[in-house]
């Protein structure tokens, strides 16, 4: 298949697209010893030690304790922290619960908050080309950073979000291809964009119904990226990944790890959950 020519004048736009980051997020997926559980005699004192430390950070919408579906795991816990010296003083506080001692480690995932600035990109990359500026040379760095500054302030509440509070929560993390006959990252940058701003349309149509949150994993895990899905509605997850699975970026271009889905605990209900009695809606 061709592709457009990625050109203005003769000078070819840069390949890689700017981005920006904002919350540093882990995703910690545990068993729970229910064996170990049933026998303690400690329990009370245990929950109320773990509602005591986690309640604040679920009021401040820097974390949150889901009920697993499914063998995967029993618990996860989410975390949305400013930096990841941060990130990791909430784990490291995890660690110094009792309750850890119930808590069997299957898995986490490291990652960025992350959004993707094709278009801007494009447009900005157009424009210093068609005034003779060459990439990454001073003139050009200015403008890129001055762009990215103007997008920082814009975008801060997309950068920086508390945990959505809706009932239902789809995790998974994704790739984008790079084999030898399917290779996102040799399509020009303008290829991309178009790609990207025709998938983003599919998930614009369920505004209101589900919350996305995309968050980058380039240098800190297994995967590229990872996405996180909140709804009231786990109907929702079924129907939206579906019909994105038929746009071109992800029918022909992309990869996607194993999900989860996992209902939101309040905290002071922890035990009652761990009881098997899940909040009502």
């Amino acid at each position: 298949m061709s592709h457009p020519e990625t050109k203005t004048g003769q000078a070819e736009l840069p390949a890689l697209p700017l981005t920006l980051e904002g919350h540093a997020v882990l995703h910690q997926m545990f068993r729970f010893r229910w064996s170990q559980w049933r026998g303690s005699s400690e329990r009370d004192a245990v929950l109320q030690e773990a509602v005591a430390a986690l309640a604040p950070l679920e009021a401040a919408g820097e974390s949150a304790v889901y009920s697993l579906l499914g063998h995967k795991g029993d618990l996860l816990f989410l975390h949305f922290r400013p930096t990841f010296d941060e990130l990791n003083a909430a784990e490291v506080r995890l660690k110094q619960l009792r309750l850890e001692a119930f808590l069997e480690p299957l898995g986490s995932y490291v990652s960025v908050i992350e959004l993707g600035l094709y278009d801007s990109t494009v447009k900005l990359y157009r424009s210093l080309a068609e005034k003779g500026i060459a990439p990454n040379s001073p003139e050009w760095n200015q403008e890129v950073e001055a762009l990215l500054q103007r997008q920082r302030e814009a975008m801060k509440p997309r950068l920086y979000p508390k945990v959505p509070g809706a009932r239902y929560l789809s995790f998974y993390p994704m790739d984008r291809r790079r084999g030898e006959t399917k290779n996102w990252y040799t399509l020009p940058i303008e290829e991309r964009g178009r790609q990207m701003e025709s998938h983003g349309l599919i998930g614009r149509r369920y505004a209101g119904k589900v919350q996305q949150i995309i968050s980058g994993s380039i240098g800190f895990d297994d995967w590229e990226w990872g996405v996180d899905l909140f709804s009231d509605d786990p109907l929702i997850f079924k129907k939206l990944i579906y019909e994105m699975r038929f746009d071109e970026v992800s029918a022909v271009y992309s990869n996607f790890g194993q999900f989860v889905l996992g209902i939101r605990v309040p905290v002071a209900q922890l035990g009652a959950a761990l009881d098997g009695h899940l909040p009502a809606r």
